[in-house]
């Protein structure tokens, strides 16, 4: 696989979970945006739900694996 394959498919993982965490989080406050998802800690309905923190783990997951795998693809 070559390095811009990785990326997008890297990109499309991560943009796949932004959607997930979303849309979790919209089941429990209806009016909430992909800007207020990167700041749950202002809902109480969120700073202490497992579901949404589980999905917002797993989005950092693929955003750290992202940034460990370009830091080492930076070295080659």
């Amino acid at each position: 696989m070559k390095k811009k394959e990785i990326e997008r498919l890297l990109e499309q993982l991560a943009q796949a979970q932004r959607e997930k965490v979303l849309k979790c989080g919209q089941q429990f406050i209806p009016r909430l945006t992909s800007d207020d998802v990167l700041q749950p800690n202002d809902y109480p309905e969120l700073e202490f739900n497992p579901p949404f923190r589980y999905e917002e783990g797993v989005l950092e997951g693929i955003l750290t694996a992202r940034a460990a795998l370009f830091a080492y693809l930076a070295k080659e």
